[in-house]
Parts: structure tokens; sequence; C-alpha cells
């Protein structure tokens, strides 16, 4: 009998899957349980740690933005 675990995850899963991370802050916990849980499927479980690292990625532009857009404003507001 084949691994359950490493059956490819079917359509229907991935809909639902996509709709819980819709949902803002259980979806952002529901990724960290796919990333890190023992019981997840490997494909579900890459895809959710590629989306964090995608999360972090994003974070990080986020904030370099506002810092140096921020630091502009601000020298711009004293002359």
């Amino acid at each position: 009998m084949e691994n359950q675990n490493n059956q490819p995850v079917k359509t229907g899963d991935w809909i639902l899957t996509l709709l819980i991370t819709a949902i803002p802050i259980v979806g952002f916990i529901m990724l960290f349980v796919w990333a890190f849980g023992s019981g997840t499927n490997p494909s579900k479980a890459n895809w959710a740690k590629a989306t964090l690292l995608w999360f972090a990625i994003v974070i990080v532009l986020y904030i370099i933005f506002a810092i140096s857009f921020g630091a502009a404003f601000l020298f711009n507001s004293f002359q």
C-alpha cells in the first residue's frame, strides 16, 4: 500500500487551501501549521514554506521603502 502522505494533493483540497489562506489571520497561522506540521503532504508543506518566504520578502521590501521614503519626506520638510 502506498503512503497516503505522498499522494498528490487533489484540486478540491487546493481550492479549500486557498480559501483558508484568504482568511486574514487564520490563513497566516495555517501557513505555519502546513509548513511545519508533521502530517502535511510534502507538496503542500513546500508550497506553504514558499508562501511564507514570499511574505517575508514583501515585508522586508515594504520596510525598506517605508524607511527610505519616510526619510526623504522628513529631510524635505526641513528645507
